[in-house]
């Protein structure tokens, strides 16, 4: 018998084996792929945090998320079930939230509204009331049903305690009532007869009877963007960092990139959306010929607040707050600063970084990047805007999926699945909770059609996309939809029997088999490394890189450890360990499911709605 054909036949599968080897090597460690740890830049110092530990345990992660939905459809039960189940009326609150994470749901709320009217079974093009079907009243109603209940916060809303916290809190003030202010112009704009309650005056208000009801809201929610815009904009400082917002005025100078965000957004949506103002409260005290002296009248689209969105990105550009990954890192601190008097202000730079990653981060300047846009018509902004997006996707591991290594830590998750490094752990605070959701509603923002006609009208000058600018940025959000679709199907199987999201996407409701899912066992999950210090869900460290010398508090702790966190990961994992298999949830550990977890399901839904399905 010969075997010279059989020979070849072994060589060729030999050489086969060989490049499939080769081929598993190169693609283990495709710098798309591989994990590494991100580097500060040169010249800057960095923090640690002080309670890193990894515990490994079993985790139950979902493998693959195609269980198909209706987006708005879910979009309608998410918000139906975030009102009926965390939304009070007599109190015009979510009792369970604090100050700011309520502002960001009054946000989402208003901006879910936004989509609802403008949803294309529901466009009439007419203000005729006769042709409404009954499913269009049904819709109707529900709209003012979640509108009265944005009066009601505007009423129910912590107002004098903001304007005492961190600049950042107040911001989210600023952001969340022009969003009712923006809701409100559409709706009306889509379904009422025009009228002229957009210069926002109070005489305008008591005399409009042609437009919608709510047009009588405008004059205060605009009021209360002014005063949160004006109180929280005395928080740029020059005299560090040549620039930059402070975070907290009472604690030691810490220039963060939420904050710097925030500011930047507000600015330029200020400039953009707010309809001026002429009410005189809260009254001045100081003039003793005329005590009753109020605040002179704030005009309508003032330069000002675009010189502010303009200057603020530049700084923070240039600020070195982005690490290997493209991703902002948290923010920095001085070194050095010892309470600012007597030649105490250190280097005066900002040169120890905070490498601590969070997803809103990366989100809040995507809506700062399109207002600026349309603002100045600089198309730089535009591509920040998307590579910034980019490297968040690269981040989720997107370009891992389906390969062995799915399931390590990218930089903001796995697998493709967005998540916050506290997720895993079930430490998240209501902060943690609340992050992903604030991502995912400015990235909507960012995406929104860019418009085809510019604008000059009283102080207002915007700019128009050509076909080719249009189209260019239309694809670049269309391309990010598979992802988007992901992330929403990873939101949607957390849900519990209630309706209620989790916050770790991705693992479902009880660790029960179900079609499309799978457990996986310690080897294979990367838990997130500590990098950097998380206080915002192990609250501020009591030292003196982050308290003031006023603050004798972290003299008396400077040298104690703190191992709450540490040994609540080390009981959560015991628990884990001795209970149930098929009874437990994940996402009923720590805080377990809250309004603000409720409200990452509610915007990532939007989000596929908004970006991909109702483009369709």
């Amino acid at each position: 018998m010969d075997t010279q054909p059989r020979s070849r036949k072994l060589a060729v599968l030999f050489s086969a084996l060989l490049l499939l080897a080769a081929f598993s090597v190169l693609l283990r460690f495709d710098p798309l792929l591989h994990v590494s740890g991100d580097q500060a830049p040169l010249n800057h110092g960095s923090l640690e945090s002080p309670d890193c530990e990894v515990l490994k345990t079993h985790r139950p992660v979902a493998a693959e998320l195609s269980k198909p939905f209706h987006a708005f459809t879910a979009l309608l039960e998410t918000l139906d079930t975030m009102q009926a189940h965390f939304y009070t009326i007599w109190q015009g609150q979510w009792p369970t939230a604090i100050d700011w994470t309520a502002a960001v749901m009054g946000t989402h709320v208003s901006a879910t509204l936004a989509a609802m009217t403008g949803a294309w079974h529901y466009r009439t093009g007419t203000s005729s009331r006769h042709h409404f079907t009954r499913q269009d009243q049904e819709h109707e109603n529900r709209i003012n049903r979640y509108f009265t209940q944005i009066t009601s916060f505007y009423f129910g809303e912590n107002a004098f305690s903001l304007r005492t916290q961190a600049y950042d809190d107040m911001l989210w003030v600023v952001l969340g009532w022009l969003e009712s202010v923006k809701f409100i112009k559409l709706h009306s704009d889509l379904h009422y007869a025009p009228s002229s309650y957009l210069d926002g005056s109070a005489e305008t208000s008591r005399h409009n009877s042609t437009g919608w009801y709510a047009q009588q809201f405008v004059p205060q929610f605009a009021h209360r963007a002014r005063l949160f815009y004006d109180l929280a904009a005395k928080g740029w400082d020059t005299s560090l960092c040549g620039g930059g917002m402070v975070w907290n005025p009472y604690l030691a100078p810490y220039k963060n990139a939420i904050t710097n965000q925030l500011f930047i957004s507000a600015s330029i949506s200020m400039y953009l959306y707010f309809p001026g103002d002429d009410n005189p409260s809260p009254f001045s005290f100081k003039n003793p010929v005329r005590p009753s002296t109020g605040l002179p009248p704030a005009k309508a689209h003032d330069q000002r607040y675009l010189e502010n969105a303009v200057e603020a990105y530049q700084w923070l550009k240039t600020s070195g707050m982005t690490n290997g990954k493209g991703l902002y890192v948290d923010g920095f601190h001085i070194r050095g600063w010892k309470g600012g008097e007597n030649g105490s202000t250190g280097t005066s730079k900002c040169d120890v970084r905070n490498e601590q990653v969070y997803t809103y981060n990366q989100g809040v300047v995507l809506s700062g990047l399109r207002g600026l846009w349309q603002a100045t018509g600089s198309r730089t902004y535009l591509d920040d805007g998307h590579q910034l997006i980019r490297d968040v996707i690269a981040a989720t591991g997107w370009n891992a999926r389906g390969t062995g290594w799915r399931w390590q830590w990218y930089g903001l998750g796995r697998n493709g699945v967005m998540e916050e490094a506290c997720d895993s752990w079930g430490t998240c605070s209501q902060n943690g909770h609340t992050f992903k959701g604030i991502f995912f509603h400015h990235l909507t923002l960012f995406c929104s059609l860019l418009p085809s006609e510019a604008s000059s009208e009283n102080e207002l000058k915007t700019f128009a996309a050509d076909e080719h600018l249009s189209g260019w940025h239309e694809k670049n959000c269309r391309d990010y939809g598979p992802w988007l679709k992901h992330n929403a199907h990873a939101a949607y199987v957390t849900r519990d029997d209630e309706g209620e999201y989790g916050t770790w996407w991705g693992v479902p409701a009880r660790n029960t088999p179900s079609e499309g899912f799978e457990r996986i066992d310690e080897e294979a999950l990367e838990l997130p490394p500590c990098k950097g210090t998380d206080y915002r869900n192990n609250d501020v460290p009591l030292d003196s890189v982050w308290r003031l010398p006023s603050d004798q508090r972290w003299q008396r702790s400077e040298d104690v450890h703190d191992e709450s966190m540490i040994a609540i990961r080390r009981k959560q994992s015991d628990d884990r360990e001795s209970s149930d298999v098929k009874s437990w949830d994940a996402n009923d550990r720590g805080r377990g499911r809250t309004v603000e977890t409720q409200s990452g399901g509610l915007a990532v839904l939007r989000a596929l709605y908004n970006i991909v399905d109702s483009k369709r």
